[in-house]
């Protein structure tokens, strides 16, 4: 038996926007194959709709139908598929007034259906059998006039005309006129000839105006049926959604979020789909708020991972909440009534807002409207702004999300001060992103651990992205300066200082920084020659 979402997903394959088109017939914009495209949707419904009925009949036949909520789906799939149902009167009518496969466009024509209207079918026949009565008319005058070279033509300037050559211009009947004379020719028109010049020069012109009229009618006559398509596109929309939640629940290995009336929210192994897809292997992290553990602190280096592993517990509350399955092993939620996020930030020039000043609004939306039910993420606030200013605003704005708000929040901060609110509020928990430091370099392990992050690898990251090696060392002479004035100015310390030795580090020896920049897979063999000569002299 195949899985629903399968047969779902490749009706719907071919269908068109029939919520856009629908809005086109009420603003009479419909393009012709807009409305074709409607008439092969609406012919393949019925297909859909045995599948999803045949669905819930089996189902139901083998009762297989165990817990609550197996009856709500059954019965959500059977009103999806009786709201699909269209009018036969809708079909026919589409049916019957388009060509199989319309123009695009109105004014090129070939739009309405032969057979639909007698009079644009008498004047699609002037138009596709104008050679044929030329040819017959062109036969009658050489009989009736004996001049066998004689030619029915057609040119833009004079329209139709009889051709006949100079010297048998003599003998041609009195009801010829002559339309232009030549060198050598001379041409006529007859009265039958000019009647059907008349009838045959505005044909198109008219069947194009005919087609127009008819195509007007037939918005017209679609209007009463706006409501019904309204309603058969809601429920294809509804079923396109379903079908993909199903389909990405199935591929990814999603799970079933429970809900709860306690305040939590309990996330084991999840994970963010979108960088799931990305990368090799993705590491799962569990994730546990609660009345007891409002608000995570979250430390670690940059490129950690502290922004995924936020956003993808906002993924999971989200999916949960709208019916779909979630991107975790096993997730409990309790209600969830808004998610505020403060995840980077960039400047408003249109409205002259610095990117602080845009931190800030955000920052103040979150503080004056998220309630306990709802799930906040923060992250990196306090950047825009000096140091002390920046963990100022940081210090108090957790703590409001604390004290007032009571919100399921996500902080994330490199202010490692910060960690110290665990020792004043115990709903506040300390977790970090694991990384290690291997060969002056950095290895993120993107797994999140309890307690604060030692440190923020704040140069190995640079020196990862390529900052030039005499950047990286001046980076660090300074970074001891720094740490040795804040202790001399700060003696009570802070959460995780000690005392410090501070040993200047060597230069490094050119040699060293010589062979640490080389590229051996880029160099010839007389590179290489010449580049161990050098170092040679360096020694």
């Amino acid at each position: 038996e195949r899985e629903l979402h399968l047969i779902v997903h490749e009706q719907l394959k071919s269908s068109v926007d029939v919520e856009r088109i629908t809005a086109r017939i009420a603003l009479r914009s419909a393009r012709p194959r807009d409305l074709s495209g409607l008439r092969d949707t609406l012919l393949t419904l019925p297909q859909l709709q045995t599948a999803l009925v045949g669905r819930v009949v089996t189902r139901r036949e083998n009762n297989d139908v165990g817990l609550q909520p197996d009856l709500q789906n059954l019965t959500l799939i059977a009103s999806l598929a009786d709201a699909l149902q269209a009018d036969a009167s809708l079909v026919e009518l589409l049916q019957k007034t388009l060509k199989p496969e319309p123009s695009s466009v109105l004014r090129e024509g070939s739009v309405i259906a032969d057979g639909f209207d007698a009079d644009l079918d008498e004047l699609r026949s002037i138009q596709t059998n104008c050679g044929d009565f030329l040819l017959a008319l062109e036969t009658r005058e050489r009989e009736r006039t004996g001049i066998t070279t004689l030619k029915v033509e057609y040119n833009r300037v004079h329209g139709f005309y009889i051709a006949v050559s100079a010297a048998q211009s003599v003998n041609v009947p009195d009801d010829y006129r002559r339309r232009q004379t030549l060198k050598n020719a001379e041409r006529y028109i007859t009265p039958e000839l000019k009647a059907f010049e008349d009838k045959a020069l505005s044909a198109n012109d008219r069947a194009l105006a005919r087609e127009k009229f008819l195509y007007e009618q037939l918005l017209d006559q679609l209007a009463p049926f706006i409501p019904q398509l309204q309603g058969i596109a809601a429920a294809i929309a509804e079923l396109d959604v379903l079908a993909t939640f199903a389909e990405r629940a199935a591929t990814l290995n999603f799970s079933a979020p429970q809900f709860s009336d306690d305040a939590q929210i309990s996330i084991t192994k999840g994970r963010h789909p979108v960088v799931e897809a990305q990368v090799e292997q993705f590491t799962p992290n569990d994730t546990t708020l609660n009345d007891t553990r409002r608000t995570l602190l979250i430390t670690g280096p940059n490129m950690g991972g502290k922004s995924t592993y936020m956003r993808q517990v906002a993924i999971i509350a989200l999916l949960a909440h709208v019916g779909c399955l979630v991107p975790a092993q096993a997730a409990v939620l309790g209600e969830i009534d808004q998610i505020f996020t403060r995840i980077g930030a960039s400047d408003d020039l249109a409205s002259g807002r610095s990117t602080f000043m845009v931190e800030m609004t955000e920052a103040a939306n979150i503080l004056h409207n998220a309630t306990e039910k709802s799930l906040v993420l923060v992250d990196e606030i306090g950047r825009g702004t000096s140091t002390f200013d920046g963990l100022a605003l940081a210090y108090a704005i957790a703590r409001h999300l604390l004290e007032k708000n009571r919100s399921y929040t996500l902080f994330a901060t490199h202010y490692f001060e910060l960690t110290r609110l665990s020792e004043e509020f115990t709903q506040l928990a300390n977790v970090h992103l694991a990384a290690i430091e291997h060969q002056h370099s950095i290895v993120f392990l993107h797994s999140v651990n309890e307690g604060a992050a030692s440190q923020s690898y704040g140069l190995q990251v640079a020196a990862l992205a390529g900052v030039p090696n005499d950047v990286i060392r001046a980076a660090k002479k300074q970074l001891l300066k720094l740490e040795q004035n804040s202790a001399a100015q700060n003696p009570q310390g802070d959460l995780f200082d000690k005392k410090l030795v501070v040993v200047e580090e060597p230069d490094e020896h050119p040699l060293l920084q010589t062979l640490r920049e080389l590229q051996p897979d880029e160099m010839s063999p007389k590179e290489a020659l010449e580049k161990l000569y050098q170092l040679k002299k360096l020694v």
